[in-house]
Parts: C-alpha cells; sequence; structure tokens
C-alpha cells in the first residue's frame, strides 16, 4: 500500500461487477456524529462518483437522502453508495449511529465482508461508545476484517495520538499490537489560532509523503524531521505486520538485521487484514472546497481494494428449505445456485416496495422467476411474523445512488442490487429459485422493548391503519406489532423514542396515515383475597311478561393461573336446571368486565348456592343479570385485590456497571432473583419487575450503562399491587 492510484469512477453510471473478484462489500460502523456520512461523500468524490462533496449541515450528502434525514440531520437507515477505484466496485454502506437504529446496521453487517469503524479524534476516548465496541466484539467473534478510520483531524481540540492510543486500548486489548497506524498525520502551519491543520500523511511502509494540501493528493520523499517521525513507528508497525506473517522465519531474520522487501510487507498485511486478524488504523477528513480528494481517503480506498476480502473469501452460507430441512451449504458462485437475502425494504411512491438484496450465489437477473421466502416453518416462525412463501418475477433491477436508481442488466454473486416490485418480500427474507427454494436463518436483531400505544387520529386514518403498519413492520423487522386483548390497544414497539418518531414520520408521509400517541396500559386484573357472598335479585314488571331472577353465590380465592371457575351447589330446584348456565353466563361476562377498577376477574371459585324463580317471569336474559348483581354485592362486601403483570428482566451489562443497575432495578419496586457471567467482562442480573415500573426501561438502561447494556423481558405472572399504589389507580379508573 502507498503505491499511487488513480481515479477510476464515473458519475452518472451505474458501476457494475463481472465476477465476485471484483467487488468489495464494506460498512462504516460508529457512534452517531462520527463522521461515517462526510466520510462516505469524501470516498465518492475521489472516485469520481460524485463532482462535489456534499455536506450534511446542507442535507446535500449522497448517503443521506430521506426528507427525515435532511430535518433531523443525522442518518436513520442503511444506504449503499456504490464507487470504483482501480477496477473494483466497491460497494460502501453507510449506517446509522444512533443505538435506536441498530436494526439497519445489523441489515449493513449482513450485507457486508468487512468493517470500517469510523472514529472521532475530537472526541477522545469519550467518543467510542460502549456500544460501538459491542459491534467490534461481535464482529471479532465471526472473524470480519476490521480497519478504523480516525476522522474529525481538522478539529481544534483533535488530539490523533492520542486517538490512536485509545483506538489500541479499546479494539485492541487481547492483541495491542494488531492495532497500529499505517500512516501518521501531516501537519502544515499553524494559523492566527495556533491550530496547525492537518496537509497530508506520512506512509509508514512507503516512507513517502503523501501530500493533499493543493486539493488533490501529491507524493515526495520526506524531509528531514518527517523522516524521524517516521522512523519512529516504522519499527512497531513492521513487527506487528511480521507477527501476521505465514512465514515464521521473517520475525527472526528481521530481528536479525535482514531487511525485509516492502512488497512482502504489503502482501503479509493484505493478507492479516483480510484474515482479521489485523487491524490497520487510518486517518481522513472531508475535503476541502474545489478539492478533488479528500484528505486519506487514497489510502482507504486502496486498504478496501487491497485488503479487505472479496465475496468469493466469505464462508459458505449455511441454508435449510423452507420446511426447516437441511440443505447443503452454499458457497459464492455466479454460476451457482441463486441465493439472496433482502437486506432492505423501502417503499417509492411511484415504483411501490424496493428490495436491497445481497446475492450470495448465482446470478440475478431482470424479470426472472424468483422464489421469496421468509421465516421458516411455522414451529420457527418468530412471534408476530408469520412464515411465508410465494413465486414473483424479478422487476427492474437497480443500483442505487442517493435518490437516483441507475439501471443494472445483472447482480452477480457477491454484489448488491435493488429489486422493484416484489410485493411479497419483506426484510430478511430470501431469495432463491422456484425449483429449488431455500431459506436463510435470518440475522438477528434485538427486541424491541419500547411501547408506543396508537390511536388512528380521524374515520379516514381509521380504514388505513391496519394497511400501513404491516408495511412499516415489513420493511423494519426490529419494529413489533401488538393488538392487547387485555387493554385492547394497539401498541406499536420500538427500540427508543426516536425510533418511535421516525416511524411515526413515516406513517404519515409514505402511507398517508396520521395517528396519535396514547399513555400505554399495562394488563392489570383483579381477584379476591377472602371469600365473600353475594345475592342478585333481579325484579322488574312493567306489564306484560316481566323479570324475576334470585341467585346467591359465594365467591373464594384461588391459586394464580386457576382463571374463573363456576360450580353449581343448587338443591331442590330453587334455580331451575335451565337458568343455571344462564347465571354463570352473566357471572362470566361480568368477570371479564372487571368490578372495582374494570379490569378483568380472575382466580376465583364461584359457586352458586341458592335461588329463586318465577314460573312466568323468569328467562334466561334475567338470570344473566342476577348472576352478574351477585357477583358485583359479593365484591362490594368482600376484599378486592388489584393485580399487577411482573416481568423476569435479564439484563445484561459491564462489571463496571452491576452496582447501579441493580440499585435502579430496586427503585423500580424489582427484586433481583440472581447474577451470573455472561461472558468476559459482562453480568447477567436477573430480577423480577412489575411492568408498569419498566415502560421506559429501554431508554432509562441505556442512560444508566452508557449505552452498553441490554435486556429481555418475559411475562411470569400477575402479583397485588401494594394498597397505597391500589388506591391511586382506582382513582384514575
Amino acid at each position: 500500500m502507498g503505491a499511487t492510484s488513480h481515479q477510476s469512477g464515473a458519475a452518472g453510471r451505474a458501476p457494475t461487477a463481472d465476477h465476485p473478484s471484483s467487488v468489495r462489500n464494506v460498512v462504516l460502523v460508529g457512534h452517531s456524529g462520527s463522521g461515517k456520512t462526510t466520510l462516505v461523500e469524501a470516498l465518492a468524490l475521489t472516485a469520481g462518483a460524485v463532482g462535489r462533496a456534499g455536506r450534511v449541515e446542507d442535507g446535500a450528502t449522497v448517503s443521506d437522502y430521506d426528507e427525515i434525514e435532511h430535518r433531523r440531520q443525522r442518518s436513520v437507515q442503511l444506504s449503499l453508495v456504490p464507487v470504483t477505484w482501480g477496477g473494483m466496485k466497491i460497494n460502501v454502506l453507510d449506517t446509522p449511529g444512533y443505538a435506536d437504529f441498530v436494526g439497519e446496521l445489523r441489515a449493513g453487517l449482513r450485507a457486508a465482508d468487512a468493517a470500517l469503524f469510523v472514529v472521532s479524534a475530537a472526541d477522545g476516548a469519550e467518543g467510542l461508545s460502549g456500544a460501538t465496541r459491542m459491534v467490534w466484539d461481535e464482529c471479532e467473534a465471526v472473524g470480519m476484517p476490521r480497519a478504523i478510520v480516525v476522522t474529525h483531524l481538522e478539529a481544534a481540540r483533535a488530539d490523533y495520538a492520542r486517538m490512536t492510543d485509545v483506538c489500541g486500548e479499546a479494539f485492541g486489548a487481547d492483541d495491542p499490537d494488531a492495532v497500529i497506524p499505517l500512516y501518521l498525520p501531516l501537519h502544515g502551519p499553524a494559523g492566527p489560532d495556533g491550530h496547525a491543520p492537518v496537509t497530508g500523511l506520512l506512509g509508514l511502509l512507503s516512507e513517502r509523503v503523501y501530500d493533499y494540501s493543493s486539493g488533490e493528493r501529491t507524493e515526495r520523499d520526506p524531509e528531514p524531521a518527517e523522516r524521524a517521525l517516521i522512523d519512529g513507528a516504522r519499527s512497531r508497525l513492521i513487527e506487528g505486520i511480521i507477527a501476521e506473517s505465514e512465514d515464521e522465519t521473517l520475525m527472526d531474520r528481521y530481528l536479525g538485521g535482514e531487511d525485509v522487501d516492502l512488497g512482502t510487507l504489503v502482501d503479509d498485511l493484505e493478507r492479516a487484514v483480510a484474515r482479521g486478524t489485523f487491524h490497520p488504523v487510518l486517518f481522513a477528513a472531508p475535503a476541502a472546497a474545489g478539492a478533488r480528494q479528500g484528505l486519506g481517503t487514497v489510502e482507504l480506498l486502496e486498504l478496501v481494494t487491497g485488503g479487505f476480502p472479496t465475496p468469493l473469501e466469505r464462508p459458505a452460507v449455511a441454508v435449510t428449505g423452507p420446511d426447516g430441512a437441511a440443505r447443503p451449504e452454499v458457497v459464492c458462485d455466479p454460476d451457482g445456485p441463486l441465493l439472496a437475502e433482502v437486506v432492505k425494504t423501502s417503499s417509492d411512491p411511484y415504483v411501490g416496495r424496493v428490495s436491497l438484496v445481497r446475492v450470495f450465489s448465482g446470478t440475478l437477473r431482470p424479470d426472472a422467476p424468483v422464489h421469496v421466502c421468509g421465516h421458516g416453518a411455522a414451529g420457527r416462525a418468530h412471534e408476530d411474523r408469520a412464515p411465508h412463501g410465494t413465486d414473483e418475477r424479478v422487476g427492474t433491477l437497480t443500483s442505487p445512488f442517493g435518490r437516483q436508481q441507475r439501471p443494472l442488466d445483472r447482480c452477480v454473486a457477491g454484489d448488491l442490487a435493488c429489486v422493484a416490485r416484489l410485493t411479497g418480500a419483506e426484510t430478511g427474507d430470501t431469495l432463491s429459485s422456484r425449483d429449488r427454494p431455500l431459506l436463510m436463518e435470518p440475522w438477528a436483531v434485538p427486541d424491541a422493548l419500547l411501547p408506543l400505544a396508537v390511536e388512528a387520529h380521524g374515520k379516514a386514518d381509521e380504514d388505513k391503519l391496519s394497511q400501513g403498519l404491516a408495511r412499516l413492520v415489513a420493511e423494519d423487522p426490529t419494529l413489533r406489532l401488538e393488538q392487547n386483548p387485555l387493554t385492547h390497544q394497539l401498541v406499536l414497539w420500538c427500540l427508543g423514542e426516536a425510533h418511535q418518531d421516525v416511524a411515526l414520520e413515516r406513517l404519515r408521509t409514505r402511507y398517508g396515515v396520521r395517528v396519535d400517541p396514547v399513555p400505554h396500559k399495562v394488563g392489570l386484573r383483579e381477584t379476591f383475597g377472602a371469600r365473600a357472598a353475594g345475592r342478585g335479585r333481579h325484579v322488574k314488571q312493567s306489564g306484560g311478561h316481566g323479570q324475576f331472577a334470585v341467585c346467591e353465590i359465594e365467591v373464594e380465592p384461588l391459586p394464580p393461573g386457576s382463571g374463573v371457575e363456576f360450580v353449581d351447589k343448587v338443591v331442590g330446584g330453587s334455580v331451575p336446571r335451565p337458568f343455571v348456565p344462564s347465571v354463570e353466563k352473566g357471572v362470566r361476562a361480568q368477570a371479564a368486565r372487571g368490578l372495582g377498577a374494570g379490569h378483568p376477574l380472575v382466580d376465583v371459585r364461584v359457586t352458586l348456592l341458592d335461588g329463586k324463580a318465577h314460573a312466568v317471569d323468569s328467562s334466561d336474559a334475567a338470570f344473566q343479570t342476577a348472576g352478574a348483581m351477585a357477583l358485583r354485592e359479593a365484591a362490594a362486601q368482600g376484599r378486592v385485590q388489584l393485580l399487577e403483570p411482573v416481568a423476569e428482566l435479564a439484563v445484561v451489562v459491564p462489571d463496571a456497571y452491576v452496582g447501579p443497575v441493580m440499585s435502579d432495578l430496586a427503585g423500580r419496586r424489582g427484586r433481583v432473583v440472581g447474577t451470573e457471567q455472561a461472558g468476559p467482562g459482562r453480568t447477567r442480573v436477573r430480577a423480577e419487575v412489575p411492568e408498569s415500573e419498566i415502560g421506559r426501561y429501554a431508554i432509562e438502561l441505556r442512560s444508566v450503562s452508557h449505552g452498553t447494556g441490554l435486556f429481555t423481558r418475559a411475562y411470569i405472572r400477575h402479583e397485588p399491587v401494594p394498597p397505597q399504589l391500589a388506591e391511586k389507580v382506582r382513582e384514575r379508573s
């Protein structure tokens, strides 16, 4: 690396790939504000894909093209920007850095073969969020190649030397010699404010200076002071590269004083990067006004094309049939069986549904017949996402570039493209041939644990609400839709408040559906705390047939989970046999409506003991009413308890945050039931907490754990509400 390359992109044309070996798929990862979108813009400019770099503040960048992103000045969705460099097609995947949109990040990781972790020199260690480190660990677990790009070199408080150490500490904990810079920033003359801008890079391997001060990269020999900087850092880099070399004798020869050929070092570096065992640190800055290249972007493109793996090097893909039966693994082969996956779904007002797909095997062509399959057999289906499979025909095949969709005549294995009008396809679905349908295991996404109860704003919105929400959930697998049978609320489960806001805005702007958020309710219930008796007397006479029914009941509590049990102990026919079911029907109807606070009654036994009937005026309706009245009287004379749902939380956090998390749970009336190790340096805290106390826990845990905590929740039982809280609930009811 360090050899001069020439831009080979072409603005306005869609880059095409004829073979997987000429494709590189790279995803940009980093916290919000680290400079990912600006870096994509600089790469596109350097590669010649755009004539002028846009700015996030102006809403003029290629990857942030959605109106929501313009208003928020923040990425909220995965976007693809393909460029060409050195004869290679590079699919650059820009992902949101905000935690609420981690589903888009997961999709980008699935579509990519390597990752660039973008960190800001202006933020220091604070900029390396716990969430970013967690993604690094996940990539390491699957062996995904990674490199680090330090941005915001132009900031007055930027400290590239300190940032290099921070990256080594954060990403090289297991092997510090595997996270080393390939270049050092070169500073120009200091300005009036004393700040010396970065104008170029010192190549540690090539021992050359790459000067960007003219707006375009030029190359020269280092001056004596620059030579001293190179010599001071070069030895560590060479030793780090040799440590990863497949030539076991190379280190001994180097330490013995033998000069190692530059070509050998570059080859070993590229192989180590492709294997995911060496993670170079590079530096980049946006292009100045009128410049043709962003600082460090040529070096970055050289790393991507020379060091990152091709799709051919990706491990074989495990697949099954739609029924779950095992199938042979599929390798990347443009002539092999078709296997592709929908990594993102969006809606276009003119085209309809547009699916961004990664082709893992075969070649996808326009108008080709395909089988669309999602979520597998019913036994493996995800909660609210039913398994589905349908035969469809591929519509127009295009390469996305911001708002543009540029036509393609094919998409070979390893490449990405957009497919129009796959009406039955959802994010995560598998595309395969009709005669050999296959299914890929979907990628893991976090559970949506922040509830948002909604109601249609008006009658027109009510008619479109169901279809609009269904489309929204099909596009975003991190959204979950629930029709709560206890509270009768329509609940959209999201990952955070920003996720909620974007979902509602998309619902309004894309599908013309306005909704009103309403307070989310938890499914409270009622039960009897002690035995009680009640008498229901329903007697009316208004001319003609009247209404007459009397029944006496006894109510006693049962163990949790027993429901409502009805027992007939009438003797002597005081309540005629045909009317006993009527009493039971009335009792159960009243139990479903609730008593004191209007919540369903559960876990009781209702015993019918006695009653009276009239030969003419008694009826089914009369005894139903009497049964309901008897239950209400028993509730008035007895002690009715309010029950609240309790969930088991499993909270995984770094060891340093276990104390604050346990204190926070205790403040939510939670009971910690145990802790256990959940991996190196992480602990799982298990607790039982009332659901009314964790409605916003997805947001609050993020604050307590500085973005490093994860949790799951599962309903376990209902428990009595403390008397003082129960009284407040009844007052509100």
